[in-house]
């Protein structure tokens, strides 16, 4: 089928290094299992549905399983996203992801987390934060239920801020002790004052309008009809979604960043 989503030779090499080893028996054809992995994510489908065309939808959903668990999809996310990185200016946010329900229960096991999906005014929703650099790629994420501040985010997302001169984020990241974190780190931070400030805080306005980047980046992740409504209960799973997502929208974005500059 000509329509269907196919990983090119040279995204195959970018993400080998990647590669768990092979033990034993060699893999099935990575680059057929894995196009089938991101066709399926790409379109929300179930996985008995994927085309003939990439093997059987066992294969996938085996691949696709092992391989979250054990982190893969996250280290060929972070991996790239340091090597393309553009650290000058970094910017962060946050967005709600829809939680199907097959996937909204609340129900916590024993000794469990949870599934990091909470209620809000919107319904079942799942927080997703992210990092990015100025030209809008993911550099990293953090996942919460969706009642959670943007300031837990923030925290979290903190000790991996890589280095860089401004940060740029919306009111939700106004606080005292983040700007301070950032200035230690010799970050500068662009955030607009919440309105309930006694005294203005300057900003940069002009350079604070190239944060409607990461709302792109938003939007392009959104694109992914399994990410846009989360299907999966489990939590690793659903990230391990998002890291696939990142990884190859960000490798498309660098492209067309590529061509910009050379045109």
């Amino acid at each position: 089928m000509s329509d269907l989503f196919w990983l090119t030779d040279e995204q195959m090499e970018r993400l080998r290094p990647f590669f768990p080893k092979s033990h034993g028996k060699p893999r099935v054809d990575d680059q057929r299992v894995l196009s089938g992995i991101v066709f399926v994510n790409r379109n929300g489908l179930r996985w008995r549905d994927a085309p003939g065309d990439y093997g059987p939808h066992k294969t996938l959903y085996n691949r696709w399983k092992r391989w979250g668990e054990a982190g893969v999809f996250t280290r060929m996310m972070e991996g790239l996203a340091a090597a393309g990185a553009e650290p000058q200016t970094v910017m962060i946010d946050a967005t709600y992801l829809k939680a199907h329900r097959t996937a909204s229960s609340l129900r916590v096991k024993k000794g469990n987390l949870g599934r990091l999906i909470g209620r809000t005014k919107g319904g079942m929703n799942t927080k997703l934060h992210a990092v990015a650099d100025a030209n809008g790629r993911p550099l990293s994420f953090f996942m919460t239920a969706g009642q959670v501040s943007d300031y837990t985010g923030a925290a979290a997302l903190l000790d991996d801020m890589p280095k860089a001169q401004w940060l740029l984020g919306d009111r939700g990241y106004d606080a005292d002790w983040f700007r301070d974190a950032l200035q230690a780190k010799g970050i500068q931070p662009c955030i607009p004052g919440r309105r309930s400030r006694n005294e203005p805080v300057w900003y940069d306005k002009r350079r604070y309008r190239r944060r409607s980047r990461i709302e792109i980046m938003f939007g392009r992740l959104k694109d992914w009809r399994r990410i846009a409504t989360r299907y999966d209960r489990c939590p690793t799973a659903f990230f391990s979604a998002v890291a696939l997502a990142a990884t190859v929208t960000g490798y498309e974005q660098r492209v067309l960043t590529l061509i910009e500059q050379r045109g």
